[in-house]
């Protein structure tokens, strides 16, 4: 009898160790993980850095709280505020959700104290914004809603890449807009370009603030540092975590120092936020996107996990690293993840038939030539199976 709650649909495998993309079980089979722990583990396993600076500075100090200065912690700040907003601030939590809900307190208290009656956020259908009430309610995806009632007031929900449904709900109480480069949980849905830029347009028209979730889709996933790079935009405030400690806790949000300034003491806080561990981790990770090539890497290792998985006969979509597979109706993502896992491929899912694939940021060629042939003969099989039943 297990005494955790069961609130996941966990699979059966005890994972001992792990080395670069591979994992391996308490009995040695060896696994490619092309899921890294959902866009977290961005340096694999074992990385010889990032491994060196958590065990230094578990020999130092691990924890003091926010009462103090942390260097790690500032230096980690200046990295992400000289390579986004410039004129900016940060502040750090402990995961996606966090950050979110904080993005969202900032939005209100900023409006608040400018003395306007602004706080209605416009979210996207089909995003994933986490799972605290706030958060949840910014999801607009109805069935993570349900047992949760009543939710959050302020939340509007736009169509996702349909400009005229986002006029459709401004009036004068809109605070803000919230929206994912890449939809995660909602199935790799990449945002439209013309879209982007009219939305981020009419946000500056009429005051409204943009703000992006970058919890999944940052920290070189997409083969720049943030995904709305790619666009040439410039948010207001964002939201990041997942890849940022490598694998340790660590979440924040960026915003433009204007904005930050309606944070002062005792209106947000976060205990573990931004401790020595989290931050030392977080500056080897950016250190190695940005100072040894791993963002040029995964730019052009992305373009050809595309063209690999192209072979399946299905058409990818997404960005760099953070990639989908739409299956065709009837063939059950979750079936394919348990029979390529049985295989020796860790890869996720995101809605009933879309396979999700983000990988290490390090992953080579030869990972990926493997991970495409054992997902080639998982796909055969179970398409003549399928077959068979018909």
């Amino acid at each position: 009898m297990s005494y955790l709650m069961e609130n996941y649909s966990r699979l059966g495998y005890y994972f001992e160790r792990g080395e670069g993309c591979y994992l391996y079980d308490k009995e040695g089979k060896k696994y490619l993980d092309m899921l890294s722990g959902i866009a977290v583990n961005c340096l694999g396993y074992n990385h010889p850095a990032l491994t060196q600076a958590i065990c230094e500075q578990a020999s130092k100090i691990l924890h003091i709280s926010n009462l103090f200065r942390i260097e790690p912690q500032e230096e980690v700040a200046e990295i992400l505020v000289e390579n986004s907003v410039k004129d900016g601030k940060v502040f750090f939590c402990n995961s996606g959700a966090e950050a979110n809900e904080a993005l969202i307190k900032l939005v209100r208290k900023y409006f608040y104290d400018r003395g306007e009656d602004r706080y209605e956020i416009i979210t996207f259908e089909g995003s994933f914004h986490g799972r605290t009430l706030a958060a949840l309610t910014a999801t607009a995806q109805p069935k993570y809603h349900k047992g949760f009632y009543p939710l959050v007031e302020g939340f509007k929900y736009a169509k996702f890449n349909d400009i005229e449904s986002v006029r459709a709900l401004l009036n004068d109480r809109t605070a803000a807009v919230l929206i994912e480069i890449i939809q995660g949980e909602g199935g790799v849905n990449l945002v439209d370009r013309a879209f982007l830029e009219k939305l981020y347009g009419l946000c500056k028209e009429r005051g409204i603030l943009f703000t992006i979730d970058e919890v999944q889709s940052g920290v070189g996933r997409t083969g720049r540092l943030f995904a709305f790079q790619h666009y040439g935009i410039i948010p207001d405030i964002f939201s990041l975590a997942k890849g940022l400690g490598g694998g340790v806790p660590i979440g924040a949000i960026v915003a433009r120092s204007e904005i930050a300034k309606s944070f002062t003491p005792g209106t947000h806080a976060s205990t573990f936020g931004g401790n020595y561990l989290s931050t030392v981790s977080a500056k080897v990770v950016l250190h190695e996107l940005l100072e040894r090539g791993l963002l040029e890497h995964v730019e052009k290792i992305g373009s050809y996990l595309m063209e690999k998985l192209r072979e399946t006969g299905y058409t990818p979509k997404g960005m760099g690293l953070m990639v989908g597979l739409d299956l065709p109706d009837g063939i059950s993502a979750r079936k394919v993840m348990e029979r390529a896992i049985r295989n020796g491929l860790i890869v996720g899912t995101a809605g009933i038939n879309t396979l999700r694939f983000v990988p290490p940021l390090i992953i080579t060629k030869e990972d990926i030539d493997l991970g495409a042939t054992i997902l080639k003969d998982v796909l055969k099989d179970i398409l003549k199976e399928e077959e068979t039943k018909g």
